[in-house]
């Protein structure tokens, strides 16, 4: 098993959400777990969550290779999605790409050289009218990127890992509980049950 023990608890609770001839069902969630711990799905991992769950192997590659939001290859320790559907172009979504491409100097499905950042396409995020929009390791929502939003949103992540690596203590706090430098005064981010929205 190549999971940990808190891990495969957190499978088993959900798991435990379906008939017991289901369990294949929650194969989803054990990737977002197994992803959380992780960083990414090996062949390994995947193989190893097929074997918890009683399923093949195959079945959960597809799955995993099917949805975006899976990682199948290692990422940085912020992967950034960037909304390139119809509405988000139309609204400077791709110049608000090119605009982070250059300044994070890599290209889509790219990692930059210090492992702190990797860039990729997404599919549409359900908030056309917040264009440009970008996600943040799944989890946190920034609408209308403009170059300065984006210039406070790479900072303060940059700021996170350098004190997660100074041992101060402040990873996840910006996506749990705070503003995004520069966000006009008297706006907060909605939390909702598993993502962050940074609202104009």
């Amino acid at each position: 098993m190549l999971l940990s023990e808190q891990s495969y608890k957190r499978i088993d609770r959900e798991v435990a959400k379906f008939p017991p001839e289901q369990k294949q069902s929650a194969v989803m969630s054990a990737l977002a777990i197994a992803q959380d711990e992780q960083g990414w799905l090996s062949p390994e991992v995947m193989q190893d969550v097929a074997d918890y769950l009683g399923m093949p192997a195959i079945a959960v590659q597809e799955v995993a290779t099917f949805y975006t939001m899976y990682n199948v290859n290692p990422v940085g320790k912020f992967k950034i999605s960037v909304c390139t559907n119809l509405p988000c172009a139309l609204s400077g979504g791709e110049k608000a790409a090119q605009y982070l491409k250059q300044k994070l100097g890599i290209d889509y499905r790219e990692t930059t050289a210090d492992g702190q950042f990797t860039l990729q396409e997404g599919e549409c995020m359900g908030a056309c009218g917040d264009a440009p929009v970008m996600l943040v390791n799944n989890k946190r929502m920034c609408s209308w990127m403009s170059n300065d939003k984006i210039d406070s949103l790479i900072g303060e992540l940059g700021a996170q890992r350098g004190a997660e690596m100074s041992g101060q203590g402040m990873a996840g706090s910006a996506a749990a509980s705070t503003l995004v430098p520069g966000m006009p005064a008297g706006n907060v981010p909605i939390t909702t049950s598993s993502m962050t929205l940074d609202t104009k």
